[in-house]
């Protein structure tokens, strides 16, 4: 297909937002009449090139193109052009933090069991594929796993999204900028500005996103880095290094004084046993003492009853609700088997 016809071939309906680097519209693919998201990359000039525009783009066109799972976000086509690169993505209609927010919405213990199995699902892909969600280079703009950056379509499909600066990280040796994660959900580490990491920070921020959907609020809302610490100290208690061995050798360990956890069960009186233990075991102290996505995804919680609903049972931000789309999203049921879709999907991974 030339680039004349490709460029042709989607029709923008309308524009959805604009970063640094990059534009983002809703259009319409005129030969499946499917909606589609293009997100518009600026290629800028030969300064800014050097400076990762380009390079970043390019990145996110490499890793995309070599990953395909059913949570993580598609991409259709690349348009090149001379000042642009236009990449055509699936239409996603809401994200995770408009769903949080929307207090319209109860979420049911087989909401959040579904949300978390599909985050989990796609960060184990990323991680067997040996890519870290959020790891940059110096100089570049800082991107992390965060609420939304998980997608939501019609069908309750949740998929990963944004990867601009996500890289692969085979080589233990490798260091990387400490400044990856919104402070929010940033792991303690990379307070610390350590510069060796791995999937551990990946999965800190699953614990606090897991933590979100049962408080509606993120769990550690730090105004600073060093406020961000004191946050998390005074939910989880002040580390020792039997703990976290090793921490107070880190480029900007800093002492701050001695808080008792509070217990986890008194934080969220909602969650199971079985679920606080799945958040405890991501937020360890100890990077390399927190499961990874392939543990978590294999831990009792996901066994318990009630099951994860099916993704087509998620409900929706008021923004996105319609009876048509209600009705294509039912239309994603298998009624020939009462379990689960999502369950189902784990039962043939174990």
């Amino acid at each position: 297909m030339s680039k004349d016809a490709a460029k042709n071939r989607y029709e923008k309906i309308k524009h959805l937002g604009e970063g640094q680097f990059a534009n983002v519209y809703k259009a319409k693919d005129t030969e499946t009449n499917e909606f589609v998201a293009i997100k518009k990359i600026k290629l800028g000039s030969r300064h800014e090139a050097m400076d990762g525009v380009n390079r970043t783009a390019l990145r996110e066109i490499k890793l995309l193109q070599e990953l395909h799972h059913d949570n993580i976000i598609g991409l259709l086509d690349v348009i090149g052009h001379k000042t642009n690169i236009q990449l055509v993505f699936d239409f996603m209609e809401t994200d995770l933090e408009h769903l949080v927010k929307d207090r319209a919405i109860i979420l049911m213990p087989e909401h959040i069991k579904n949300m978390v199995l599909q985050m989990l699902l796609g960060l184990e892909y990323l991680h067997l594929h040996w890519v870290l969600h959020r790891v940059s280079l110096i100089g570049l703009q800082f991107q992390d796993l965060k609420p939304n950056n998980l997608l939501i379509n019609l069908q309750g499909r949740i998929k990963i999204a944004d990867f601009g600066l996500a890289r692969f990280f085979g080589s233990p040796s490798r260091n990387y900028t400490y400044q990856v994660v919104t402070r929010w959900y940033r792991a303690p580490e990379l307070l610390y500005a350590t510069r060796s990491y791995g999937v551990g920070i990946d999965m800190w921020s699953v614990g606090c996103i897991i933590a979100e959907l049962l408080l509606r609020v993120p769990i550690f809302p730090g105004e600073s880095d060093i406020d961000q610490l004191v946050k998390i100290y005074s939910v989880l208690g002040t580390p020792t290094v039997e703990e976290w061995p090793g921490m107070e050798k880190l480029p900007d360990f800093i002492t701050i004084k001695p808080m008792p956890a509070i217990p986890l069960k008194s934080v969220f009186t909602a969650a199971g046993d079985d679920l606080i233990e799945l958040i405890y075991q991501c937020l360890r102290f100890d990077p390399n003492k927190r499961w990874n996505a392939t543990q978590a995804l294999h831990c009792y919680y996901f066994k318990s009853i009630p099951y994860a609903c099916d993704d087509c049972d998620l409900p929706l931000p008021c923004t996105s609700r319609s009876s048509v789309f209600k009705r294509r999203r039912r239309d994603y049921v298998n009624d020939d088997d009462d379990t689960p879709t999502k369950f189902r999907r784990r039962l043939e991974l174990d």
